[in-house]
């Protein structure tokens, strides 16, 4: 009877259908909630990774980011919950996988994730409570959003100056020239919808939000009735609706709610337009220009219209072998394919873009011919069913891929199925590809079928806005100096009481934030709660041919690596690495050019890639050993194709297409410029501990702020054509030596494929031979660093490093630890909550053995860099809690247990046994974590982080040269 009664549905929803997907493994069950009208899409899993996931849709009708600051706002503590931060208190006593919340163009959401059953239900409940009874503080808007304060808070004859978290977050994320062209291109081509204004806020405009705006923003929006419910995983649905029912929904009648979702008014003629971008004075603006041609489509929840867009976007701009991005690659109006270039489906109708930078502003016209003359040739020419069967196969096997090691599956999933929720779409429909797969495949035997696609949808289509961004060295200075004006002429109109309830509010805020909130009231997990280590999965090992197998659930993939250890190299054939890994799968290889290779890489493979693998050892991170490792993933039915593809790729490689590679390295410099100001606390932490280990140097010089430097230059060389043809000769001779290595494999797939698997690796590399030459050694690193690296950046990105020990040290352990305890009693509140950054806090990187402080989209610099020499003082001075031990190193367990896919989880067992990581040596380091004590900290703290002996590294703009100098900061130009 208890069974029957299990699957019952709960009182208060209705089911309103079950779908089976054999390809996800999971049943889609729908249900509605019948008082309020709330949706739930329940996922149901075998898998004890559980996933939750709330989102409102939420459609501003301004840039001032009121959904945005509101979505900071609401976790910041709610009716059951008073406290102060719920939301990054609940963040240090779980053992989740998975915490965040994000705002979209026209919806946001609240998701986590757990594999713990007593902490999922502890997150539901403060989850519900945050987002449907939120107590939306004044000075939490203050916080979070924007406030005006006096410079020093205290002290009204200094400037007024605006601060706040997101309007920070906003000014970092605008710094970029992607997100100033995306946020351009969408006013244009949505003139009139939601999708006009940037829903996390233009900087200048975040400032006009008042409380009350958002209040009422909240009070429209965050209501059941308007709310889209979401699950995955292994608990029932009747669970989940208990736990909504009891906790949130029983208290809501139904309300109507009505919001601006609707189609954009059509354009009859296509628009230009014009308009600039900040970069560096002194910088120059030669070839910065980017210019895009976007269309809009039709719904993203038509399913039809929706593969229609993507198998568009495939044809025209999947590889170098599709005839639009050849044209932009080959094209001399510009120096790369615009990132933008591609399909964007996640509004309620769909925009194809396609463009190039590095251009002039003067070439517009020509890149619009450009662009016309190709898809005129398409529709001529038609395109092969091959290349079309190629596309498909794409598409299916995305659909069959198990992800989830940077992000929950499951919460994957949701997220393809959440936009045709919001917009009135069948997120069934979406998740279950297979029929309409079907369908397209009948459709592309008519060959007329993508012509009349391409004529219908672009060249017919008179919903065309062309965008030119061009370069402005004055324009952040105009900006600036309008700020500063406007706050002067509003500092001079201010009243007595104003300037007291100005001073007033920021002693108010600073006490609120250093207030001791009771957290007891708030559930949580302990160290009893920890689960045993999660068993590794077991590799079976073929001595023949020097494979390692696993067998994993991999829904129908095979998976495979050839692994090679690095050769002796100079410095120079070393800084060549990363350019060769990334070329290695877009060049020609034996009797086929490139163009071919795209194709073939395409109709046999998921893709193809290769890359640099280098670690020190357990205890010495001075002695480092590396490895190239050439990837890739097919369908089982291709393995075959697959292994031949990958041999022939590591054997065959040509590096004598020089136009093709002086292409490929003006893309990749595109790319590592644009990356800056989303990861500069990442590179400016590489810059800090660039002389502190081997490997430290090697990702500065390969990855971080010297490489893209380096970058730079080599890409200016190269229009030299004996300049090229040089790189082309050493990437040969690179080529060669990696070639003639001795080898590995790695094999993962379903227990039936891996016999034959091996079978095809051993007669496809049989008669290949392989010795390692002498191996690859360098030097020890150990020196100091203090830089400021200057670029266009409206905020700063600052770290601190040290030299400390390897993950076998005893130290390693308690140095793991510290960090998410410096963070959390310290640094979180120092540099995100008083400072106004959107993030800071510090770290162990024990493959490196450097201990790194960082601060993320920062609006300070001297006294960021004091305040990570003041968390050590107070850590020093203070006693502290055992239970802010304990959160930290759950914190830690959490990371050490975080779940991956299921070919994710074989390659980190492979690779961690490659570079002597071996589960005996994880058990060691996870039990030291379990025993830290609060003596270890300090200790800990004393040995190894000494102020005196710290590396400094900061990202800043070209105006705070000045204070870079006073800090005895060297300057570097990026």
């Amino acid at each position: 009877m208890a069974a029957v009664i299990d699957n019952a549905i709960h009182p208060a929803f209705e089911k309103l259908r079950s779908h089976r997907i054999d390809t996800l493994n999971l049943e889609v069950e729908e249900y509605r909630h019948k008082k309020t009208g709330a949706r739930h899409l329940h996922l149901a899993a075998d898998n004890d990774e559980n996933v939750f996931f709330v989102a409102l849709r939420t459609f501003p009708m301004d840039s001032t980011g009121v959904a945005h600051i509101l979505e900071h706002t609401a976790l910041c503590g709610s009716e059951r919950y008073p406290v102060r931060d719920p939301f990054f208190m609940m963040i240090r006593r779980s053992l989740n996988t998975f915490m965040n919340a994000f705002t979209s163009s026209d919806w946001t959401a609240y998701p986590f994730a757990s594999m713990n059953r007593k902490d999922f239900d502890n997150l539901l409940s403060v989850y519900l409570d945050s987002v449907f009874f939120s107590k939306l503080d004044p000075l939490d808007f203050a916080q979070e959003g924007h406030r005006l304060e006096f410079d020093k808070p205290e002290d009204p004859s200094t400037d007024l100056v605006y601060r706040g978290v997101v309007y920070n977050e906003m000014k970092g994320a605008m710094s970029s020239a992607t997100s100033q062209l995306w946020q351009n291109l969408s006013s244009h081509l949505f003139p009139t919808t939601t999708y006009h204004y940037n829903s996390g806020g233009e900087p200048d405009h975040i400032v006009d939000l008042s409380y009350e705006d958002l209040v009422s923003f909240y009070r429209h929006h965050y209501h059941p009735s308007n709310a889209i419910f979401a699950t995955y995983g292994n608990i029932p649905a009747r669970e989940h609706h208990e736990k909504f029912e009891e906790l949130a929904l029983k208290r809501f009648d139904r309300l109507d709610i009505e919001l601006p979702v609707r189609d954009e008014k059509r354009l009859f003629a296509p628009v230009r337009v014009e308009q600039g971008y900040a970069v560096n004075e002194g910088e120059g603006t030669e070839n910065k220009t980017h210019i895009v041609v976007g269309w809009l489509l039709g719904h993203s929840f038509d399913l039809q219209e929706n593969l229609e867009g993507q198998l568009l976007s495939a044809v025209l701009l999947e590889n170098s072998a599709s005839p639009l991005m050849r044209a932009l690659e080959t094209t001399d109006l510009g120096h790369a394919p615009s990132p933008m270039c591609g399909l964007e489906d996640s509004n309620r109708e769909m925009t194809f873009v396609c463009g190039i930078e590095g251009s002039e502003p003067e070439k517009q016209k020509d890149l619009e011919a450009l662009i016309e003359s190709t898809l005129l040739n398409v529709v001529e020419e038609g395109v092969s069913e091959e290349r079309l069967e190629a596309i498909l196969h794409q598409l299916e096997l995305h659909q069959r891929e198990i992800a989830g090691d940077s992000f929950p599956y499951g919460l994957q999933l949701i997220m393809s199925a959440i936009a045709p929720m919001v917009h009135g779409g069948d997120p069934v429909e979406l998740l279950d590809l297979e029929p309409v797969l079907a369908n397209l495949r009948e459709k592309i035997r008519d060959p007329q079928y993508v012509p009349d696609l391409i004529r219908r949808k672009l060249l017919e289509n008179p919903h065309r806005v062309t965008l030119t961004l061009r370069p402005d060295e004055k324009l952040e200075h105009r900006r600036q100096a309008a700020i500063r004006e406007a706050l002067a002429r509003r500092k001079a109109e201010l009243t007595e009481d104003e300037v007291r309830m100005i001073v007033e509010r920021a002693r108010a805020l600073e006490e609120r934030q250093m207030r001791k909130d009771d957290d007891s009231i708030l559930p949580k997990v302990d160290l009893s709660d920890v689960p045993l280590q999660m068993p590794e999965p077991e590799g079976r090992y073929d001595g023949d041919i020097a494979a390692t197998v696993y067998a994993r659930g991999t829904n129908g993939l095979v998976y495979e690596q050839v692994v090679v250890p690095m050769p002796a190299l100079t410095e120079e054939e070393l800084l060549l690495v990363p350019y060769y890994t990334t070329l290695i799968s877009e060049v020609g290889c034996g009797e086929l050019d490139y163009l071919q290779m795209q194709d073939r890489i395409s109709a046999e493979s998921g893709g193809i890639g290769a890359s640099f693998s280098a670690k020190g050892r357990i205890d010495d991170v001075q002695d480092l050993s590396g490895y190239i490792i050439f990837n890739g993933k097919a369908l089982a039915r291709n393995r075959s194709a697959l292994t031949r593809l990958l041999r022939d790729v590591c054997s065959g490689a040509r590096f004598d297409e020089h136009e093709r590679i002086r292409e490929i390295i003006a893309q990749i410099r595109a790319r590592r410029e644009q990356a800056v100001t989303g990861s500069g606390h990442a590179l400016a932490m590489g810059a800090a501990s660039q002389g502190m280990s081997p490997g430290a140097w090697l990702s500065f010089r390969l990855g971080g702020l010297a490489g893209i430097k380096g970058t730079k230059e080599l890409d200016r060389a190269l229009k030299d054509a004996g300049e090229l043809a040089a790189l082309c000769d050493k990437l040969a001779a690179l080529h060669d030596k990696i070639r003639h290595q001795a080898r590995e494999f790695l094999v993962i797939g379903e227990e039936e494929q891996l016999p034959a698997m091996v079978d095809d690796l051993k007669s496809a590399w049989g008669d290949v031979p392989g010795v390692s030459a002498s191996a690859w050694k360098m030097d020890p690193v150990n020196y100091t660093t203090r830089q400021a690296w200057l670029t266009s950046t409206q905020v700063n990105f600052c770290a601190k490093a040290y030299n400390t020990v390897p993950v076998d040290h005893p130290d390693a352990a308690a140095l793991t630890v510290l960090g998410g305890f410096l963070r959390n009693g310290y640094l979180h509140r120092a540099i995100r909550e008083k400072g106004g950054a959107y993030g800071g806090g510090a770290g162990q990187d024990s493959v490196n053995g450097t201990f790194r402080f960082f601060s993320y989209r920062d609006p300070r610099l001297e006294d960021t860099l004091a305040d990570f020499d003041k968390a050590l003082e107070w850590l020093q001075s203070n006693e502290h809690d055992y239970q802010e031990l304990e959160e930290s190193i759950l914190g830690v367990i959490g990371q050490l247990d975080r779940p991956r896919s299921p070919a994710g989880a074989a390659r980190h067992a492979f690779h961690n046994k490659l570079f002597g990581r071996t589960p005996e040596q994880r058990a060691r380091f996870r039990e030291r974590v379990l025993s830290v004590t609060l003596d270890d900290l300090k200790r800990v703290a004393s040995t190894w982080l000494v102020p005196e002996k710290a590396s400094t590294a900061v990202v800043t703009s070209p105006e705070n040269r000045a204070r870079a100098e006073a800090l005895g900061l060297d300057i570097e130009e990026l």
